[in-house]
């Protein structure tokens, strides 16, 4: 999928030179469907949302698209975010630093193929610093990989690994396989929702 020899570490200058060679094949060149779905059901324009590795920002696009007020991406490539400042609205605030060093306050953070492109001996912290950023009774919601890959990233995980993972410090309220993955995908992803404890 991400056919690429990988160097240690996977630090800024690894994506960057990713975004530069066209090494991108999680790029779907649109915004995920079971996201689109997602977002198609949130009725308060206003939440504060966050995407972390955001990439290129389709589903910031869609989200400003329906007139969301409140857009924050973050990605540690600067090829990636000197593109997004070309392509989203100056509304949407565009943040190059590692998602590990944010420390503001959202409503919503929406994962897509973030997850499985940091080192499997970060999960932990990712669930730690969700929760750090999000507002109490906040949400995380999107997609994870339900596969095995040789190597990473994209690295494995499955829907047992993710619940274990998230259940001693977040409501889990939904987890299940994707029915909208695109045809590439299907069967292979799951779309969870995590809520944070008020």
């Amino acid at each position: 999928m991400w056919e690429h020899p990988q160097p240690e570490p996977l630090n800024e200058q690894y994506w960057n030179e990713r975004y530069r060679n066209g090494y991108t094949g999680w790029d779907i060149g649109e915004a995920s469907r079971p996201l689109t779905e997602y977002i198609d059901q949130l009725t308060d324009k206003h939440i504060r949302i966050l995407i972390p590795g955001c990439g290129n920002g389709y589903e910031a696009a869609y989200l400003y698209e329906r007139g969301f007020k409140n857009i924050t991406v973050v990605d540690i490539s600067l090829e990636a975010v000197t593109r997004l400042r070309k392509r989203l609205p100056e509304a949407v605030q565009i943040i190059h630093q590692d998602f590990f060093k944010l420390h503001q306050t959202f409503d919503l953070i929406l994962e897509q193929t973030f997850f499985c492109a940091i080192q499997p001996t970060l999960r932990k912290a990712y669930v730690e610093k969700m929760y750090a950023l999000l507002a109490p009774g906040g949400t995380l919601a999107g997609v994870w990989f339900n596969r095995t890959f040789e190597g990473g990233p994209p690295f494995s995980g499955n829907l047992d690994e993710y619940l274990n993972l998230f259940s001693g410090t977040f409501e889990i309220k939904t987890a299940a396989v994707c029915h909208n993955s695109i045809p590439p995908r299907a069967g292979t992803e799951v779309f969870m929702i995590f809520k944070k404890p008020v």
